[in-house]
């Protein structure tokens, strides 16, 4: 049974209002709780469900101690941060340590407790502190720690450089605390004289350096990991008194051989906002990467900014606009993720024009599935003000209006967040034949605009079925588009609960029609074969 937590230095409350750029996605949790994209790759990596209480940030312990304090709890003592702010944390991971969170329900027997940031960081030394004091209350035999270091190569000679880790391990002893096991981030693996430089200066047993240096892809990892018997290293740190075999890690070894054969790619058109980081659309780009091996592809994501798909970037950036054309054009299916604010919006729904008109396969999720809406209300119905609320609270025709429960004063937390349920109207659909024809699914949501029912009727009756909706009926959560190979938009992000060996439907529908489209382009050009080749 395993618990986890993840600790974050920042102020914030949680990462719901980050900006992309500044720190990639935000990660919705079923419970609604919005994190860094670091959780989410614990769960997709691990195949967890975490809840909000598995985030620990600085902002909720400060949240909370301000909160005590206003109510007395301190008793009039004075609030500082040694002891209250750690004691809180340290009461905080108490809690929540003996919850598993792989499915069991006996209490965990192993907590994996993840404290993000640098040795020396101003904000991280409150958790720090709270971490030493806890390894003390704990005793040695209930407290491993694993420090993750990097070992650069400096200089034409190639040479492995130790002191960056030799003075974080000194920093951390500093602070007192000692690790029991160096996890060496390399481009290559540490040679034995590295590893017992490491070991005399760090003051670790050579055993208990862990090489981890780069792989073809990540789901080596684990296998580079059991090969060097960390198992058993932890399993004596911790002396949980029994022995272990090897982990059983067949199917991440068939995995991760089976992706390093795959030789076809499929190219995806990614269209989004925030294409200059692409950890903005981490989550997109794993379920797509999940989808393509269940169908022995590799995906080829093509970076498309929306903005330069647009007739205004011909006159001012006339190069990357027809690159961007030239791109999409290229692809065999067209993707459009979520996102907020106007920029870049125009050229999203060019992109689900050109889809619509060509017969290109595409999916819209969240704001794409709006933009869908958009297009079609644009071009089909006539409406040439059909908008979004979210871009002009003037139209006369709000196809996609702010959801009346939902706040306009505060950003945090004020969005409809977390797993909710979506019923098919109408069961013969594609989307519930690829989710195995169930009445219902359950998928994460993060959005705070919706479909305007009053606009179905008309829509449906120009060819755009909405086959999903929420309990009420009145909330509509998928579209597909009649007459069109693939043509689907899902107002939830199905992306959050894809998994190496379970991957999304959506996704999987996506890159399946891609492959039928690769199919119909090389026979059109003469050519043979189901998929692009690498």
């Amino acid at each position: 049974m395993v618990g986890w937590i993840g600790l974050d230095p920042y102020l914030n409350t949680d990462a719901g209002t980050m900006s992309p750029f500044e720190h990639g996605e935000v990660f919705v949790l079923d419970d609604g709780g919005e994190v860094d994209l670091d959780l989410g790759n614990y769960e997709r990596f691990l195949d967890l469900t975490l809840t909000r209480e598995n985030n620990i940030t600085t902002g909720k312990i400060y949240q909370s101690v301000i909160e005590k304090e206003r109510k007395g709890d301190y008793l009039g003592k004075t609030v500082q941060v040694v002891p209250h702010v750690t004691d809180e944390i340290k009461n905080w991971i108490q809690s929540v340590s003996s919850v598993p969170v792989d499915g069991q329900t006996r209490p965990a027997d192993v907590c994996v407790i993840e404290l993000g940031g640098t040795v020396g960081d101003i904000e991280s030394m409150p958790f720090i502190e709270a971490l030493r004091q806890l390894s003390f209350s704990l005793g040695k035999d209930n407290f491993c720690l694993i420090h993750v270091s990097l070992v650069p190569v400096l200089g034409v000679v190639g040479e492995q450089k130790t002191k960056p880790t030799q003075h974080s391990v000194r920093e951390l002893r500093a602070l007192g605390l000692t690790p029991d096991l160096l996890a060496c981030r390399s481009a290559q693996p540490l040679i034995g004289s590295v590893k017992e430089k490491l070991s005399q200066f760090c003051h670790v047993p050579v055993e208990n350096i862990l090489d981890i240096h780069d792989v073809p892809n990540i789901w080596h990892v684990p296998l580079i990991l059991r090969n060097q018997k960390v198992h058993e290293a932890i399993i004596k740190q911790l002396n949980l008194g029994r022995s272990s075999g090897p982990p059983e890690l067949q199917d991440w070894t068939q995995m991760a051989e089976s992706y390093d054969n795959l030789s076809n790619s499929v190219k995806i058109a990614l269209v989004g906002k925030y294409t200059n980081l692409t950890d903005s659309y981490l989550s997109v780009v794993k379920a797509l990467l999940h989808s393509s091996v269940a169908c022995s592809l590799k995906p080829s994501i093509q970076w498309v900014a929306a903005s330069d798909l647009e007739d205004a970037a011909a006159t001012s950036a006339p190069d990357a606009h027809a690159k961007a054309w030239e791109t999409l054009k290229g692809s065999s299916c067209i993707l459009i993720p979520g996102g907020f604010g106007d920029r870049g919006i125009a050229g999203m729904i060019l992109a689900a024009k050109y889809a619509r008109e060509n017969k290109v396969p595409y999916l819209g999720i969240c704001l794409g599935m709006q933009i869908s809406v958009i297009e079609m209300s644009r071009n089909v119905l006539g409406l040439g003000d059909a908008d979004s609320e979210e871009f002009n609270t003037d139209t006369p025709d709000r196809v996609v209006m702010y959801m009346p429960e939902v706040s306009k004063t505060h950003m945090g937390n004020t969005m409809r967040l977390g797993c909710r349920r979506t019923f098919f109207r109408k069961p013969d659909c594609v989307t519930s034949k690829l989710y195995g024809s169930p009445p219902h699914i359950d998928e994460r949501h993060r959005h705070r605009y919706e479909v305007n029912p009053s606009f179905v009727p008309m829509l449906e009756k120009a060819g755009l079925q909405f086959v999903g909706c929420d309990e009420s009926g009145n909330r509509m959560e998928i579209v597909e588009l009649q007459d069109h190979p693939f043509y689907i938009g899902v107002q939830y992000h199905p992306e959050f609960k894809s998994r190496p060996r379970r991957p999304s439907p959506p996704f999987t529908g996506l890159i399946l029609a891609a492959t039928e489209h690769m199919r119909k382009l090389t026979n059109i050009n003469g050519g043979a074969g189901a998929s692009d080749s690498e």
